[in-house]
C-alpha cells in the first residue's frame, strides 16, 4: 500500500500508476448476495445450471458487482494521512469489457490520472483497470472520482 503524507505528496503522484490491489475471488455466493441486494436475479448470474448453456459456459458476475468492489480494491492501494475524510464523488466512462465468470479472481490497477484543488481539499480522478486472472483483456475500465478534505 502506498501511503501519502498529505495532499502535497498525493499531488506529486498525479499522472502515475500508484499500484495494484490484491487478487480477490468473486465466487457464486458473492454473486447471489449481490443479486439479492439489488433484486437483479437474471439467470446468467444466479442459475448455474441454465448458465452452463449460455454464452459464457457458466454464471458471470454482474457488471455492477465488479464496479461496486472499486472502493474495497482502491483501499488496498493507497491511503492519505493528514486528511479528515474522503468521499466517493462519482464515475466517468465505465465500461464492462469482458465477463467475470463466477469463481474468477480479479484485481484493480490504479493510476492517479488527475488531481484538482477544492475548497478545503482536493478532487482525484483515478483510472482503474479491473483485471481477471488468466483473462486476455480487462473485465472493466473506469474512472472513479474521490474528494479528500483536510
Amino acid at each position: 500500500m502506498k501511503i501519502f503524507n498529505g495532499v502535497d505528496e498525493l499531488r506529486a503522484a498525479a499522472g502515475t500508476h500508484v499500484g495494484a490491489s490484491d487478487w480477490m475471488t468473486v465466487d457464486q455466493s458473492r454473486v447471489d448476495t449481490f443479486a439479492d441486494a439489488t433484486e437483479d436475479h437474471q439467470w446468467i448470474h444466479v442459475d448455474p445450471e441454465r448458465a452452463k448453456d449460455g454464452p459464457f459456459g457458466g454464471p458471470i458476475a454482474h457488471g455492477f458487482l465488479t464496479l461496486s468492489l472499486l472502493s474495497h480494491l482502491l483501499a488496498q492501494v493507497y491511503r492519505i494521512d493528514g486528511v479528515k475524510m474522503g468521499i466517493n464523488y462519482g464515475l466517468n466512462k465505465v465500461r464492462f469489457t469482458s465477463p467475470v465468470p463466477s469463481g474468477s479472481k480479479i484485481r484493480g490497477r490504479f493510476t492517479l490520472a488527475k488531481l484538482e484543488p477544492l475548497d478545503g481539499g482536493v478532487q482525484t480522478t483515478w483510472t482503474v483497470v479491473i483485471e481477471r486472472e488468466g483473462g486476455d483483456k480487462p473485465a472493466m475500465i473506469a474512472e472513479t472520482i474521490s474528494r479528500h478534505y483536510r
